[in-house]
This record gives C-alpha cells, sequence and structure tokens, in this order.
C-alpha cells in the first residue's frame, strides 16, 4: 500500500485515471524522460514566468530575512526575559534590594548595648545624601528607644538617630552615617500591585538578620481595624498589602518587594494566632513615603486636633455599663455617638467637658471616635472651624470649635 491510499494518489504516487500519452496532459515524454514543448511561444513565456516568481520569492525571502526576522527574534528575546524563570527573578531581586536592608536594635535603656536586652526589629535604607543614609523603619520597633542602632548586611553597626515618628501611619525615619552604606532601594508603585504577584520580604526576623523569605500578594488593599493605644478598641483603620510571604517578629520595618526588586510595601505585623497561617501585613509604600517625606522634612506630621479623649456609646468590644448610660440622661431616640472623658485644647476652650455625648460635626452625624478622627484627618485642617452637637444632661447644644495642632501624644 502506498502513502496515500484513497482515490487521488494510487501506491506509486501518480494520479489515477490518466495515462502519460493522456491528451489531457498535453504533452508527452521525451527521450530523456523530460517533456517536449508543444509551442515554443508557450515555452518562453512560462520561463519568463517562473523566473519572475523565482525573483519575486528571493526578493520576499530578503525582506523577511533583513527586516522582519530581526524584530521577531527581539521581541522573542524581550517575552522570554519579561517571563524568565520566577526562581530567577526572586534571586535577582533580593540581589538588587538586599544591601539597603538593615537590622534595626532598639535599647531600651540608654548606655546598655547588649543585644539581650534590645528589641530588635528592620528597617530600608531609602535615601542617602550629604554623606547621611536615611531609614524607614515601624514606629513600634522604636518606641520607647534608649539607644538605637542599625547593622549593615555586613554586620557593620550603625548609631541611628531618631528624625521623626507617627503613630497613626507606623512608620518611622531614622538617620544614619551613609560612608558605609552601599545601597539605596529602588521605591516602586504600591497602587499597581496586582492579586496573585509574586513579593518577597526580608528583614531581621527573631533576630536572624539577612533573611528572605517569598510568597504572592493575598489581597492589594485590605483594610485592618487598629488600635493605636493599645487598649484593646480599634480606633483607627490602617489599609494594608496582605501577602502569605512569612513575616515574623523582627521583621516590622522591613522590604516587602516586587520582582522587579522594588520596594513596595514596609512589612508591619502578622496575625498570630492558633490556625492561622500565612497572614501578614505591609503598609503600601505610597502611603509611607508620603509619610516619611514629611517626617524628613520637618521631623512630625502635623494634623488637626478637636482634643478629646472619648468613648463610643455603642461599642461592642467595651460596651458601656447600664447604669452609666443612665447617668447620661440620653433620649432614648439616641443610641449611637462618643462619650466625652477628657476636654483639652480647643474642645475645653470651647465649653464641651466630661460626659458630653458629641453626636454630630458639621452637620454630620457620628456613630464613632473612629469615624470622628478619619474626618479629622482627612477632611479638616489646622485652623479650620468644625461645629460641634452635642447632648449634656437630656439637652442638644451646639458649639464651634476651632481646631488647632495635634500634640506628639494627644488623643483627636
Amino acid at each position: 500500500m502506498g502513502l496515500f491510499d484513497d482515490e487521488y494518489y494510487g501506491g506509486s504516487g501518480r494520479r489515477r485515471g490518466f495515462s502519460e500519452t493522456s491528451p489531457r496532459r498535453g504533452r508527452r515524454r521525451g527521450a530523456y524522460g523530460g517533456y517536449e514543448r508543444r509551442s515554443g511561444g508557450a515555452w518562453t513565456a512560462a520561463v519568463s514566468a517562473v523566473l519572475a516568481s523565482l525573483l519575486t520569492v528571493l526578493l520576499l525571502v530578503g525582506l523577511f530575512t533583513a527586516v522582519v526576522l530581526p524584530r521577531l527574534n527581539a521581541a522573542a528575546l524581550g517575552s522570554a526575559s519579561a517571563s524568565g524563570d520566577p526562581y530567577d527573578r526572586i534571586v535577582q531581586a533580593a540581589a538588587a534590594v538586599r544591601p539597603s536592608v538593615v537590622s534595626i536594635v532598639n535599647h531600651r535603656t540608654a548606655g546598655d548595648t547588649s543585644l539581650e536586652n534590645a528589641a530588635l526589629g528592620s528597617g530600608v535604607v531609602f535615601e542617602k545624601q550629604g554623606g547621611k543614609a536615611y531609614v524607614i523603619t515601624n514606629q513600634h520597633v522604636i518606641a520607647g528607644a534608649g539607644q538605637l542602632e542599625a547593622v549593615l548586611t555586613d554586620g557593620t553597626r550603625l548609631k541611628a538617630k531618631l528624625l521623626g515618628s507617627d503613630i497613626i501611619t507606623d512608620v518611622a525615619v531614622l538617620e544614619i552615617d551613609g560612608g558605609k552604606v552601599k545601597a539605596v532601594a529602588q521605591i516602586g508603585d504600591s497602587d499597581r500591585l496586582d492579586l496573585g504577584e509574586t513579593v518577597i520580604a526580608l528583614g531581621n526576623p527573631l533576630g536572624l538578620g539577612d533573611t528572605l523569605t517569598s510568597g504572592i500578594v493575598s489581597y492589594p488593599q485590605r483594610v485592618m481595624p487598629v488600635s493605636l493605644n493599645e487598649d484593646g478598641v480599634y480606633d483607627w483603620e490602617q489599609q494594608v498589602i496582605q501577602t502569605d510571604a512569612a513575616i515574623n517578629e523582627g521583621n516590622s520595618g522591613g522590604a516587602l518587594v516586587d520582582l522587579d526588586g522594588r520596594l513596595i510595601g514596609i512589612n508591619t505585623m502578622k496575625i498570630a494566632s492558633a490556625g492561622v497561617e500565612g497572614i501578614g501585613f505591609a503598609i503600601p509604600i505610597n502611603q509611607v513615603m508620603a509619610t516619611a517625606d514629611e517626617l524628613l522634612k520637618s521631623g512630625k506630621i502635623s494634623r488637626p486636633y478637636l482634643g478629646v479623649y472619648s468613648l463610643d456609646l455603642n461599642n461592642p468590644y467595651a460596651p458601656m455599663a447600664e447604669d452609666q448610660v443612665d447617668e447620661l440622661k440620653l433620649p432614648s431616640s439616641i443610641e449611637k455617638g462618643v462619650v466625652v472623658l477628657e476636654s483639652l485644647g480647643p474642645a475645653k476652650d470651647a465649653g464641651i467637658r466630661l460626659n458630653d455625648v458629641i453626636v454630630g460635626f458639621d452637620n454630620q452625624s457620628i456613630d464613632s471616635t473612629l469615624m470622628l478622627r478619619k474626618y479629622l484627618y482627612q477632611r479638616k485642617h489646622i485652623g479650620d472651624k468644625m461645629k460641634i452637637s452635642y447632648y449634656r444632661e437630656g439637652k442638644k447644644n451646639t458649639v464651634t470649635v476651632t481646631l488647632g495642632e495635634r500634640p506628639e501624644a494627644g488623643n483627636q
């Protein structure tokens, strides 16, 4: 049987149904097995057509080789580079950012430089100028410090000076001698992160400096409740990057980096609970840099200040006792608001006092301390006027407060 077993091709590869002398073929074999020309003019035309076709083919091949093929090769190389082995990209990204990541040693007692009595964290060099280098870390890493040190990847220990910190964003900026600092982190764009994007975390977990872990972006813009006073009452919300890259104690303040070696977050916390694994968080670098630039410039973050320490009237985490609520003498229709526990500064000057229940501001209702704080920090400025509605002894009152500047350890 031949290769083609059908009606069109026979076993010899010749077309069936036609003989070599068939008139339908229009030609016959010559003495040497070729075909004789039936007409000289037709033969010349056929040769010319063949030559023209051959020239056209050669021209097209030349154009393809000279123009199209190099572009295809370049595109293929670019595609291969962009979609290279992710493990190789992790190695390259780590090598790029690693020299800019430092370990932070918080000596709680000035003069005691032993590591045994120190709190440990991480930081990232984000700027270098005038012989100085500047490090981003978390505010909670440097809290209560008597003396601070930054340890480079080669083991060099440098004294660190706190330039400023902010408890709201949990960001702090340190200054160190830049003479031995060999690298500055490349800043990325945290607003462009994708769900599932590969990231790496570098830092000083459990004092094991120069440690790398990897994972993915589990959620690019997670909103987490935060207790600023660490009293168990959530009084702020922090937008964070959720990742399953391992983040442990000591990783705080370290780098979260994309596969291009760009800093896209500052590691800040994890959920440490039985049955929970792979849930860590980093502050998006776009937020961090906005705070760091202001701390670098002025040493503090200026925010408006009302001057009340408060408790939510209806807080499921810290509910008020019934007798305490009864003492406020509120109308039965009032179920939400903010109870003033202490009045200071602008609020005190405006006549607001203990056990006043704030229920509105600037003609808006208020449900919680968090809502009040977010409105102050996101919508108002130092020196702005703010209309406060509140109940005292069962009667509703309204007062206008001129907002001041929030003290370093002040309330809202």
